[in-house]
């Protein structure tokens, strides 16, 4: 006779089995997250304030519009495109928002017309790029410079200070007590993004995409629409991370997104995902911007010349970049 075998031992297996699948599918997460923890705690052995709970949230206020910016630069990178123009669209809504808070228009419909910023470019450049056929560097590189240049136009390159009091509530309120606003933004977006690349079947479209497009189209997919969404979302977070920003400082700078363009490539690079397309999560995302964000602060802490922190960014890139290559090289 067959024996009976106890359902605990049958389902001791299948949890193990998960865990060893969640621990494959994410081991790239596991190490940056792992060598955050190491820089922290090595940057609190020369500064023990870097440990502290004030700067640990600072930290994390910080890095939230980085957090926002990379979430949409990761969509168009896993597409195997790139999108230069997130700088200069997070500049101009800043701006934009800004000046129309100065003449009179109330929060949310100067909002919403910052929002249009990131939405308008991010379309133009999905349609060049889908529609017409253009290079997603020369399309994205060439808005960078347009929307940069109008950045300055609409105020003559003056700053604009906030005007609504209560507009800082964006940013540091808390719709959830105990949770900043700031961190609510990061959570569901992470947890939109990364559920739908993993379980929606436009989210696995993305992957496909990148990985080969040709393929892509004779299975079906609808490689021109999926792309153009990729890149009206990047517009559309890189307004949203401005917004994010403009309300945290309660100012608008028409060089405000200056660096967060290579910044944004540099997070989702580290956090996993190829410039050539096909791999990426919004986990890896969100660490690779968090591990910036506390280099820099670290950086600052110990007392390095911030003229170093573009130089940092590069190197970081680079490494990524060519370990990315030996691991398909090797695959």
């Amino acid at each position: 006779m067959k024996s009976a075998t106890h359902p605990i031992a049958e389902a001791q297996p299948k949890r193990s089995s998960a865990g060893r699948r969640l621990l494959s599918a994410y081991r790239t997460e596991i190490a940056i997250a792992i060598a955050i923890i190491v820089i922290e705690l090595a940057v609190g052995t020369i500064v023990p304030a870097a440990l502290s709970g004030g700067n640990i949230s600072n930290v994390t206020q910080a890095a939230a519009p980085l957090v926002i910016m990379a979430f949409g630069v990761l969509l168009v990178i896993i597409t195997g495109g790139i999108d230069l123009s997130v700088g200069s669209v997070f500049s101009l809504t800043g701006m934009v928002t800004g000046l129309a808070m100065a003449h009179g228009y109330g929060a949310v419909a100067s909002s919403v017309a910052g929002l249009a910023v990131g939405v308008g470019i991010g379309a133009l450049n999905g349609a060049l790029v889908t529609f017409v056929g253009l290079a997603p560097f020369v399309v994205t590189l060439s808005t960078y410079a347009i929307a940069g240049s109008l950045s300055f136009i609409v105020t003559d390159g003056h700053s604009l200070p906030i005007s609504n009091p209560d507009y800082w509530l964006l940013d540091s309120g808390t719709l959830i007590p105990g949770l900043p606003n700031y961190a609510l933004w990061c959570v569901l977006l992470l947890v939109a993004i990364e559920f739908c690349l993993r379980k929606v079947v436009a989210g696995r479209w993305l992957y496909a995409i990148g990985s080969s497009s040709s393929s892509a189209r004779v299975i079906g997919i609808p490689v021109n629409r999926v792309r153009l969404g990729a890149y009206v979302l990047s517009g559309l977070l890189a307004s949203f991370a401005s917004i994010v920003s403009v309300s945290y400082i309660s100012n608008a700078e028409a060089t405000a997104g200056s660096s967060l363009m290579l910044q944004a490539i540099a997070a989702v690079v580290i956090g996993g995902a190829s410039l050539f397309g096909g791999t990426g999560s919004a986990i890896g995302a969100l660490l690779g911007a968090l591990m910036i964000t506390i280099i820099q602060n670290g950086a600052n802490l110990i007392g390095v010349n911030s003229f170093w922190q573009g130089t940092v960014t590069g190197v970081v890139i680079l490494i990524a970049v060519l370990v990315d290559r030996v691991t398909k090289a090797r695959r």
